[in-house]
């Protein structure tokens, strides 16, 4: 482990106060619709290293109803300790009904969507379109925060314009209203990734605020990670498509883990067999196609990578695929190739 290697580490194990509990470290696993899901974040407790793991984005209407499967809402007891309950919303009485539901299950938090712009959710006037309704918004996490006393977190982005005032004002709605933690994106709702995201406004939120801050959007190496906590003075990082890219990244980081050539195979077999036991066969092919998107980036040929996952038809020819493309020892590259992380 290089010096540098070391200051990461350094900075990353830290523990971390948020509400009336504590993180054993600042690197987290940001939520992530559909991908974010029971197999993948069993896949990443076989590593370890994270701080919280984060469900996929769960409907406060359908954890309420009930429906677990519908909504994301599954779990297995083992995770609980350190597994966070995203949920989206509306209604603030549904959102903190919902909630309610989290903490009885045993969930270490529940984080509230404010940050996802994909039309289908935003049309409901869920995720990103709140952030154009900010007393609603603050209603929500009120009505949460008097229902219940786990770790209360807001996702959310800059707003639907470039300004950063903007967000310095939701950030401090969001705790005045009962937040513990914020995790912050620093893009616009319309600018899902077609611009680098403005970390300096992480640490324009940072300074507004009085509860931690994670910051999130465009972390892709180690040297990435300590820049953004350097410069914007946020108390630790969310990551998305670099975990899916690379699963061993968070025991990389903070425990030194050095991952070897076999890794590259024996991963995605892995997390295919997670998935078909979690989901099924029909369910587990769908939800690898999602996955291989960003797993193609660690391949200098991803494209080739990908090209022949999606002509698999059925688990069976996918594991068969992964071994035939992994066995010719196929080039990969320290940082991903961004052009395919979608």
């Amino acid at each position: 482990m290089t010096d540098k290697n070391h200051e990461l580490t350094a900075l990353l194990n830290r523990p971390l106060r948020i509400g009336k509990k504590t993180i054993r470290n600042r690197l987290i696993l940001a939520p992530m619709a559909r991908l974010g899901n029971i197999a993948f974040r069993e896949l990443l407790a076989g590593f370890g290293g994270y701080g919280l793991l984060f469900s996929e984005m769960a409907g406060s209407r359908s954890v309420v109803s009930g429906n677990k499967q519908k909504s994301g809402f599954i779990w297995r007891d083992e995770e609980l300790p350190f597994l966070v309950c995203q949920l989206f919303g509306d209604d603030p009485a549904t959102m903190a009904a919902a909630a309610q539901k989290v903490e009885d299950a045993g969930f270490f938090a529940v984080d509230l969507n404010f940050g996802c712009s994909v039309k289908a959710v935003c049309r409901h006037n869920c995720g990103a379109a709140l952030l154009r309704q900010p007393a609603l918004a603050a209603q929500i996490v009120s009505r949460v925060r008097g229902l219940i006393s786990i770790p209360l977190f807001v996702k959310f982005r800059t707003g639907w314009e470039d300004n950063p005032q903007y967000a310095v004002r939701l950030a401090r709605i969001f705790a005045e209203a009962g937040a513990d933690a914020l995790t912050f994106h620093p893009r616009t709702a319309p600018d899902r990734r077609t611009r680098p995201p403005k970390w300096e406004y992480i640490g324009r939120v940072k300074e507004a605020v009085n509860i931690p801050v994670f910051g999130n959007g465009n972390v892709f190496d180690a040297a990435d990670c300590e820049k953004m906590m350097r410069m914007s003075g946020c108390d630790g990082v969310a990551i998305a498509r670099l975990a899916l890219c690379k699963p061993w990244i968070f025991a990389q980081w903070t425990e030194g883990f050095r991952p070897d050539a076999e890794i590259y195979a024996s991963c995605p077999l892995k997390l295919l067999d997670l998935l078909e036991k979690h989901f099924g066969a029909d369910t587990a092919l769908r939800r690898f196609y999602r996955f291989a998107a960003y797993y193609a980036a660690n391949f200098r040929f991803g494209h080739t990578f990908f090209s022949r996952i999606h002509q698999c038809k059925d688990c069976d020819s996918l594991r068969i695929a992964i071994k035939d493309f992994c066995s010719n020892a196929p080039e990969t590259a320290e940082r991903p190739n961004i052009s395919l992380l979608r």
